[in-house]
């Protein structure tokens, strides 16, 4: 009866992992780029880019606009910036907002539960308006 159940059991797990996989984002094959080969020549009017660029469409800070970053939200509340890559994350899905059009009030109530948590398990509505102000200041423009 033990070994039924096993099988059952293993049944079961791979039909769950199956459908959770349904649900998994897969890129575009039809709107990708094609990676230019080894043997292919760059084209002359193609500058290398500093950064890679993020595939998300989501503004991101260069190192110096993130120094700027992690100093203002440092100055809001030390507990921001325990993990900067986070930290910058997190603030890049507020410039997102910004740029996206939402209203002031959306913003700052997105900010607020973004970076509410963990080392900061509150925020108030002043240093969540410090937050959207860090980011406009440092890179979202």
């Amino acid at each position: 009866m033990k070994r039924k159940t096993w099988i059952i059991t293993g049944v079961a797990v791979l039909a769950f992992g199956g459908v959770l996989s349904l649900f998994e984002d897969e890129p575009d094959k039809a709107t990708a780029e094609p990676k230019p080969s080894a043997s292919a020549p760059a084209k002359p009017d193609e500058k290398p880019s500093a950064e890679p660029s993020k595939p998300t469409g989501i503004p991101s800070p260069n190192a110096a606009q993130t120094g700027a970053l992690i100093l203002a939200l440092y100055a809001v509340e030390p507990g921001l910036v325990p993990e900067e890559d986070r930290a910058v994350d997190r603030a890049r899905n507020v410039c997102l907002d910004i740029t996206g059009g939402k209203d002031a009030a959306t913003v700052q109530r997105n900010a607020k539960s973004r970076f509410e948590g963990g080392t900061v398990p509150s925020l108030t509505d002043d240093q969540a308006a410090d937050i959207v102000t860090a980011v406009k200041s440092s890179f979202c423009k």
